[in-house]
């Protein structure tokens, strides 16, 4: 894991400020902490920093130039089969100066061009520079695992691993995105290929740029399979081959030079890869976070049985209110754009703790949208099947409307869902998946905005590749929206946070060739979600690890915004400061303030931290 940026321009003759290629490096300086360093050419410059964790000598730095000094490579992530394609290489003539999987991507480039990209099994993004020919190639990996945005102006182009990386580059500040402040409003966070600028980007999963000098392409390289439904399938034989898919997989993701361990919350996705790691390195270290304060929420005694079942070195950290609290400033102060997810204050907590102890972590991120393990997955299964019952639910909801809705007990919280359901169920698939997506409704989201409506329908009908109208196409959705968008997103910049890797084997793309298209019943079976998960490799651990119901990685935000945080409504939401920027409607603000205080909070909080977290990063990243 590393930091990447640079900047490029083959037409004109302008001159680069170099000392804005060191303040991008300083500002990415957490996603490298262990070397940093620079290449400059006349239309050209490239910065890079490193986290050593394969070959940590320093001839594997970066950026690193080939041998004949026409080809420069600046490299973000992993590639796991790289000693396989080493040997290719070393069978076709090339002579390696390093042990790297850098070298290996720069020579794949070299020997095969952008079709390089088909071979790499990792997570990775980079930009490989040819001196000789003045083109520039950026590319990321199929699932969004490692982050690039981008900005072009004229016939410069500006890239990096985030966007503190590219803002030293512009020479004034970049105006809003009010599509993006739209969606953000919406969904706790801003999906490819808008950031809160209107004009940096981020570059898409599974996406190019090859930027020449009368040129600039960016095209997709590579498409999640969809189900094939004429395909005869014979049920043993999927469970066989997934095993093995599955096991090759996590193997993969242990090859490393420096300690590696796995995150472990007791659930099934991370058990299932602490059992198959525990299978290659017997002293695998498990790490799992303790909410001290709040059981509704801690999943720790379930961790610790996994990790006595298997026999790993576990290491449980305790995590007081208070200390959950302070780690809020950081996570705000460190993000780029404004991101609503809280749970990036548990993940980030998780990261600081582990990277104490080891550099590589294995995470369970990516089995959710895959497998179909929310329980927005279950109400879509049931919305598709039960179209005749409508009116049964929305009884349900009749009743439950007077009843106490909001997250922070397990009963309110399921007075919640059962209204969201009955909320969606008599809508059209397409629209019931963005509702279900959504933490705040449009028509809210215009209420709240001042004179910034947009066309919202054209927004999510351009982020949902399906009508949603199958289970598979929700999961499809979800791969392309919140996958990289929310999950992804959160997972890399809570743990560069902190200067941690973080591997996730369920997004091994032979995984996802493997169970994208296969029928919904490998998937939800009955009742039972992960199916093919727990039918093939539940047998390693305790048998109620199968059994028991999702549990979000969430924090106490409501407790919080009416306690120890309040301080933040009263500042951040103060009409001295709304009034700042004048984008927000005070008193659809007061409202929400009003309903979280009241009998029925409902999302209020949400609605009222992803304002919070905006109004952070205005004043103190924006103004």
């Amino acid at each position: 894991m590393c930091g990447i940026v640079g900047i490029a321009d083959f037409k004109s003759q302008v001159v680069f400020n170099d000392k804005s290629l060191t303040i991008a490096i300083k500002n990415l300086s957490k996603r490298g902490p262990d070397f940093q360093n620079t290449y400059i050419d006349h239309s050209v410059l490239l910065g890079h920093t490193r986290l050593a964790v394969i070959d940590t000598s320093p001839a594997a730095n970066q950026p690193f130039t080939d041998i004949s000094g026409q080809y420069t490579i600046v490299f973000n992530g992993e590639i796991y089969n790289f000693r396989t394609l080493r040997n290719d290489l070393e069978r076709e003539g090339f002579m390696f100066r390093t042990k790297s999987d850098t070298e290996v991507v720069l020579y794949s480039y070299i020997k095969f061009g952008i079709h390089c990209l088909q071979l790499f099994n990792g997570d990775f993004s980079f930009a490989i520079y040819d001196k000789k020919q003045k083109q520039l190639f950026i590319a990321r990996d199929r699932f969004g695992i490692k982050p690039l945005v981008y900005c072009r102006n004229n016939s410069t182009i500006i890239f990096s691993s985030e966007i503190k990386g590219v803002l030293p580059f512009l020479e004034r500040k970049p105006e809003l995105s009010y599509e993006a402040l739209n969606l953000y409003l919406q969904l706790n966070y801003i999906p490819a290929p808008y950031t809160i600028y209107k004009d940096i980007f981020k570059l898409k999963p599974a996406h190019y740029i090859l930027i020449s000098e009368n040129n600039v392409e960016i095209n997709k390289y590579y498409t999640i399979p969809e189900e094939n439904q004429n395909e005869i399938i014979e049920e043993n034989a999927v469970f066989d081959s997934f095993k093995d898919i599955f096991i090759r997989s996590v193997e993969r993701r242990l090859i490393s030079d420096v300690p590696i361990g796995t995150f472990l919350s007791g659930g099934i996705d991370s058990s299932v890869i602490t059992a198959v790691a525990k299978q290659f390195k017997p002293d695998i270290n498990t790490f799992t976070v303790q909410f001290t304060e709040n059981k509704f929420i801690d999943e720790s005694n379930d961790a610790e049985r996994v990790s006595k079942f298997l026999q790993t070195h576990h290491h449980t950290i305790p995590v007081s209110q208070k200390a959950m609290l302070d780690e809020v400033y950081n996570v705000l102060d460190y993000l780029d754009e404004p991101f609503a997810d809280s749970s990036a204050i548990a993940v980030s907590v998780l990261a600081n703790y582990t990277r104490r102890n080891i550099t590589v972590a294995l995470s369970g991120d990516g089995a959710d949208e895959l497998f179909g393990g929310y329980q927005k997955h279950k109400a879509h299964d049931w919305a598709i099947k039960n179209a005749n019952k409508k009116q049964l639910l929305n009884t349900a909801s009749f009743f439950t409307k007077t009843l106490p809705s909001s997250r922070k007990s397990a009963i309110s919280n399921k007075i919640r869902q059962i209204q969201k359901l009955a909320e969606g169920i008599n809508l059209s698939s397409k629209e019931r998946y963005w509702l279900w997506c959504c933490f705040q409704k449009q028509k809210n989201v215009n209420s709240l905005l001042n004179n910034t409506f947009i066309n919202a329908s054209e927004l999510k009908d351009a982020l949902m590749p399906t009508e949603a109208g199958s289970f598979n196409e929700v999961l499809y959705n979800d791969m392309h929206l919140v996958l990289p968008n929310d999950m992804l997103f959160k997972a890399d910049s809570m743990s560069m946070l902190h200067s941690l890797e973080v591997r996730v084997p369920m997004l091994d793309h032979t995984m996802v060739d493997f169970v994208a298209p296969l029928p919904s019943k490998f998937k939800i079976n009955g009742n039972i979600q992960k199916y093919i998960l727990k039918k093939t490799l539940g047998e390693n651990l305790p048998q109620d690890i199968l059994t028991k119901p999702k549990h979000g990685f969430e924090i106490p935000i409501e407790q919080w915004l009416k306690g120890e945080l309040k301080e933040l409504i009263l500042l951040y939401l103060s009409k001295e400061n709304i009034f700042k920027h004048n984008l927000f409607n005070i008193n659809e603000i007061n409202k929400s303030i009003a309903r979280l205080n009241s009998f029925r909070p409902s999302d209020s909080a949400i609605h009222l931290w992803n304002l919070i977290v905006f109004q952070y990063w205005y004043i103190n990243k924006y103004l």
